[in-house]
């Protein structure tokens, strides 16, 4: 099982919080975010992980070389921000499974990836993503399905009072997504996702797993004490 990590993003929500630190590196229950992701994907049989860095890309390496893993680990660098897309593509470009796990670095969806992937590749989707149904909520977009999980539209933020959004955790066949030669720097949701709906080829997973992004501040705080339980 082969994992990408975007982990370059500026946390700029959450400077007033953490500091000039990656989002990744945020502090919660005492640990980087980051370690918490890898004791998630360490528990899910994970086996290689490529992380995709830009923003004070130093403090991660250097964070790295002080832990022991119990998988493959591998990271590129953005000179500049590609964008999602772009820091999935070029990560793709070093993967070698032909269908890989991405997951953005400042969101923990606890998403049973074996079975997304058996529902991926049951499908011969060529994305497909993790979907967590939310209430009364008007931070994320709406992702709505057919009665085969084949994804159908994107809804734009707004009130909702019941709907599935994207939970950041996806499923990429390699081959399909370089096919498409897109431009180095490019948005995954707009350019990618959204531009080739059409095509029918994207599916969605409903998972009741657990959910949080740290993006900004009241959930990063909550976080605070979610963690300290979550991995017992």
């Amino acid at each position: 099982m082969e994992c990408i990590i975007l982990a370059g993003g500026l946390g700029t929500r959450l400077q007033g919080v953490i500091g000039a630190y990656p989002k990744c590196m945020a502090q919660v229950a005492g640990k980087p975010f980051l370690a918490h992701l890898f004791e998630y994907l360490n528990r899910q049989k994970c086996t290689r992980v490529i992380l995709s860095l830009g923003y004070k890309h130093r403090i991660v390496t250097d964070w790295l070389e002080t832990q022991d893993l119990f998988f493959e680990l591998d990271y590129i660098t953005e000179d500049e921000p590609l964008g999602t897309g772009g820091g999935i593509q070029a990560a793709l470009e070093e993967a070698a499974a032909d269908d890989v796990i991405v997951l953005n670095g400042d969101t923990m969806f606890m998403v049973d990836l074996k079975e997304q992937l058996k529902f991926h590749l049951a499908n011969n989707a060529e994305t497909t993503l993790a979907l967590k149904e939310m209430h009364d909520f008007d931070r994320y977009g709406v992702v709505n399905t057919n009665a085969k999980g084949v994804i159908t539209s994107f809804e734009e933020k707004q009130y909702q009072k019941t709907g599935l959004i994207n939970g950041g955790v996806y499923i990429v066949s390699r081959a399909a997504f370089l096919a498409k030669k897109l431009p180095e720097k490019f948005s995954f949701e707009k350019d990618y996702l959204e531009r080739f709906l059409n095509e029918k080829k994207f599916y969605g997973f409903k998972s009741e797993g657990y959910f949080i992004d740290i993006g900004i501040p009241a959930d990063y705080t909550r976080a605070q004490e979610d963690f300290k339980t979550i991995f017992l």
